[in-house]
């Protein structure tokens, strides 16, 4: 099957509502549509999760910053910009996605997507997404394809096929966390 049309069956599937296991860019994730709390919901019950743990939203351009994000600090154009790694920002406010998906404090996790699957997935998608890693909260997060818990994938209600998941870099992206005023604090390296 060619990619485009793996695309498609993921579209599908997101605009239902429905939960994928998809490759980004770190390592395989659930995903759904970041607008859909009910979708959002299946996500946490499938990780068995407590639901005050926000998830990171992807997005494929970094001028969507504008569209999920209330205020961009200024220094958040240069850190993701030059990331050499997949880096998510949390940032202050977030806007334009389920509430589920924001922090206590009103903060979201974004991260700017450079896997060549996920990125053709967004830009045709036209929304963000959802990612959390595959496997059940507590557990490790599976390095790849094979290390995923078989219960998250029957759960799951579409799975990309493996093959599109050979450029991941197998390790959780680098967070940090802007303040208001720019400041940055380092949550995982």
């Amino acid at each position: 099957m060619k990619s485009e049309e793996e695309i498609n069956l993921c579209i599908e599937q997101l605009k239902k509502g429905n939960v994928i296991v998809y490759p980004a860019d770190t390592i395989w994730g659930l995903g759904c549509d970041a607008t859909n709390t009910e979708a959002i919901r299946k996500i946490y019950d499938i990780k068995k999760r407590p639901d005050a743990k926000a998830m990171i939203v992807l997005i494929h351009d970094i001028g969507q910053l504008h569209d999920y994000v209330v205020n961009v600090p200024e220094i958040a154009w240069d850190l993701v910009d030059f990331a050499e790694r997949p880096l998510t920002v949390i940032y202050p406010k977030g806007k334009n996605v389920s509430p589920d998906l924001l922090g206590e404090d009103g903060s979201i996790a974004i991260r700017l997507i450079k896997n060549d699957f996920c990125n053709a997935l967004l830009k045709k998608f036209r929304k963000p997404l959802v990612s959390t890693s595959a496997n059940i909260s507590g557990s490790p997060s599976p390095m790849n394809f094979a290390g995923i818990d078989e219960a998250v994938l029957k759960q799951a209600d579409f799975v990309v096929d493996v093959k599109y998941g050979n450029n991941m870099t197998s390790n959780p992206s680098t967070i940090v966390k802007l303040g208001l005023d720019g400041e940055i604090k380092f949550i995982r390296k």
